[in-house]
């Protein structure tokens, strides 16, 4: 681990700490950015991987998908934690290419560790914050879906503002998503699982694929974190819709 106030990747070779720095407004964000207690395995798959295998949210150019992932159809999963669920997508779907946003390092150390253990080349790693990304670096109309797994719920009253699935995301969102693309949001709050529900189905350009929530689809792989809230007496709500042709 690097001292404190010195960066820790002093050669560039993985994830900076703030990518888009000054270069776009100052908002209430949905996330904390989080770079502590990053193992020495994590830290050398990001050293090793990270110049090709991961990219910077910087907002300032626009990401060739196509080039990125070889010509694949590009998912995009905001918010991946240690990326295991992730690893399982891609393994059971090499033909489709998963770009994962998050700003934990250890979990993008992780996630690309997994992928290059298991021989996943339909991984790539986005570092930093996912509005600017759709916003500033993705074509319109260029992903084949939008997962949002477990975010954060933000419970206290005076936080709701800061979670991610509002209206003004979703309508970001659903610009970059292709027609026919899959948007797939789960969490295990139930306040937030009505947000959700009530936001998704207020947007003109997706239609709900159920009446209400969805059941568990298979290719959502069971988490670690998912078994927690289910001991804690949590239950776990699926939404799935699909962007309108």
């Amino acid at each position: 681990m690097p001292r404190r106030g010195k960066p820790m990747f002093p050669d560039g070779t993985g994830p900076a700490a703030d990518p888009a720095g000054s270069h776009h407004e100052r908002r209430i964000r949905s996330f904390q950015p989080r770079r502590s207690r990053v193992t020495a395995s994590q830290g050398e798959a990001l050293r090793r991987l990270w110049p090709t295998w991961g990219v910077d949210v910087d907002g300032l150019s626009r990401l060739d998908l196509d080039a990125f992932f070889g010509g694949l159809p590009v998912v995009l999963e905001i918010g991946f934690g240690m990326g295991e669920a992730t690893a399982q997508m891609a393994a059971a779907d090499p033909g489709t290419g998963i770009l994962g946003c998050d700003v934990h390092t250890p979990g993008q150390g992780s996630l690309l560790g997994l992928a290059e253990r298991n021989g996943l080349s339909n991984i790539r790693v986005a570092n930093g914050d996912a509005i600017i990304l759709l916003r500033e670096m993705l074509a319109p109309a260029s992903l084949a879906g939008l997962r949002v797994y477990f975010p954060d719920p933000w419970p206290k009253k005076r936080h709701h503002k800061r979670r991610l699935i509002q209206p003004e995301f979703v309508a970001l969102a659903t610009t970059r998503l292709a027609p026919g693309a899959l948007v797939h949001c789960a969490t295990d709050w139930e306040p937030y699982a009505e947000q959700m529900l009530e936001v998704l189905s207020a947007e003109p350009t997706l239609e709900n694929l159920h009446d209400g929530y969805a059941p568990r689809p298979d290719f959502r792989p069971f988490t670690r974190f998912e078994g927690q809230g289910l001991d804690k007496g949590h239950v776990v709500h699926d939404l799935l819709f699909r962007r309108r042709g």
